[in-house]
């Protein structure tokens, strides 16, 4: 179920009835009612694969219970292992198996070897990557000690399977989320209002941005030895605004709907494009993601410590396997490898922690010299985006050389500030508020504290901005591939 179908404009309203004027004098009922209703959107798209949510919960929670009650080391490990083995088996072949199988043949085939394997038609089940990485998350920190396994298995399951954040994040860590599932919630009106208000700039930022930018992003990608050079950076900017705006904004209405239901998740995106190095960059975009790797790969391979060599090896280790997470093409791979480049420079010369504030704290515009990191910054992701769009290396390499070309001052064919003047305008105040609500958990929180003459006109003018500006292409969100 999509969240900007409907299907899901049906869903949410009787889940809010229901959870809020029936079951909400029973804890354990409203834990019931989230359970089914996120195996409901979840079983929307293809009930066959409820099956893993199950194993994956089943399992992890078995791990749990029995890691409360073994003190003995060996064993201890053996059931951890058990959890990461089952999660990590289940991922890796339905997402990777046909790559590593193409490539086993690529590789045979190089040395005159013919190698003709039976094929599988393998369905990448939508949110795999997300789910069991959170499920993850909760044997990992019951095995540290870190959080007393549950034995509550409704409370368990709903953690699990919590449809909010099911397909795409954010990926909750069980120390944040499973606690919320065994205390009563309350309904607050300030609550659901910032909950609706988050919802909304989601849709947004999906709807009216990433739409309208994959519209051009895709034409050009798609065709991209048509275009000038000057036309393939626009098509890279375009992407770049289509993915932020695509998985930010899911992000956005995925925390809002929790709110919704009294739940607090954590913020996935904190104002990534106004980064002044790669190393805030990474700081503030997909947080969830990045903060895991650092705490359950990054920090247990040894981290910035130990000799230069190690430190080399562990970031190219981290951004590496965070771009093979992605997706299971060598574009992603690439992708991953070109940040640790960008990364190691600062972590080298010990400057990866110099920017922990937001840029231009307590002012309304940035300094000349924090305007040129931005930009530097945002032009090296935008670079490396080209790699993540691509459909493989030599599309990669065939874009950028396109872009290298002797056309590369010329004029765009068909992006003139006319054919494209609405687009432009709407992407010129996306950026002026997402600006102006930089320090608050999402761009349009900023209105909140504005008196009511303005909340109101700024809310009715979001709306009808979604209603008028709205891509007529529905896109499917971008992570649901991952």
């Amino acid at each position: 179920m999509l969240f900007n179908s409907l299907d899901f404009a049906i869903f949410l309203p009787i889940v809010f009835i229901v959870y809020w004027f029936i079951t909400n004098r029973n804890l354990k009922l409203q834990n019931i009612l989230i359970v089914v209703a996120s195996y409901l959107f979840y079983g929307w798209w293809d009930w066959r694969f409820l099956a893993l949510i199950f194993i994956s919960t089943v399992v992890d929670y078995t791990v749990g219970r029995g890691l409360s009650n073994q003190e003995d080391q060996s064993k201890r490990k053996l059931l951890l292992w058990t959890s990461i083995l089952v999660n990590i088996g289940i991922l890796g072949f339905f997402k990777y198996y046909n790559f590593f199988q193409e490539n086993f043949i690529a590789a045979f085939s190089f040395f005159g070897m013919d190698i003709k394997p039976n094929s599988l038609n393998i369905i990448l089940p939508v949110g795999i990557s997300f789910y069991t990485f959170q499920t993850m998350s909760y044997t990992i920190d019951v095995y540290r000690g870190k959080l007393k396994p549950t034995k509550d298995f409704i409370s368990f399951s709903a953690f699990v399977s919590f449809f909010p954040q099911l397909v795409a994040g954010p990926i909750e860590r069980a120390t944040n989320l499973l606690p919320q599932f065994y205390k009563k919630r309350v309904f607050t009106y300030a609550r659901a209002r910032d909950g609706m208000l988050q919802i909304l700039w989601g849709l947004f930022k999906k709807l009216v941005i990433a739409d309208n930018c994959a519209e051009y992003a895709n034409m050009i990608f798609n065709n991209s030895d048509q275009y000038s050079g000057v036309t393939l950076i626009l098509g890279a900017v375009f992407f770049a605004f289509q993915i932020y705006g695509d998985f930010s904004g899911y992000s956005d209405i995925a925390i809002g709907t929790a709110r919704l239901l009294g739940f607090d998740l954590m913020k996935n995106f904190a104002a990534p494009y106004f980064s002044r190095d790669i190393a805030e960059f990474w700081r503030r975009w997909h947080i969830s993601l990045s903060s895991w790797f650092r705490d359950y790969l990054y920090i247990p391979i040894g981290g910035s410590r130990g000799s230069f060599a190690k430190k080399v090896r562990n970031t190219f280790v981290i951004f590496i396997v965070s771009g093979f997470w992605h997706g299971a093409n060598w574009t992603f791979i690439v992708w991953g490898a070109l940040n640790a480049i960008y990364f190691l420079p600062y972590l080298l010369a010990k400057k990866n922690r110099k920017n922990l504030d937001t840029v231009a704290q307590d002012r309304w515009l940035p300094s000349a010299k924090e305007f040129l990191s931005m930009i530097i910054t945002f032009s090296l992701t935008v670079f490396a985006w080209i790699f993540f769009r691509a459909e493989n290396i030599e599309h990669a390499v065939s874009y950028i050389s396109g872009i290298y070309s002797s056309t590369f001052f010329s004029i765009p064919e068909i992006f003139s500030w006319e054919s494209l003047k609405k687009l432009y305008i709407l992407m010129i105040i996306f950026i002026v508020i997402e600006w102006l609500g930089r320090n608050k958990n999402y761009g349009f929180q900023f209105v909140e504290s504005k008196p009511k003459y303005i909340v109101y006109p700024a809310v009715y003018l979001l709306v009808m901005s979604i209603v008028l500006f709205m891509s007529l292409e529905v896109q499917e969100f971008i992570y649901f591939q991952f």
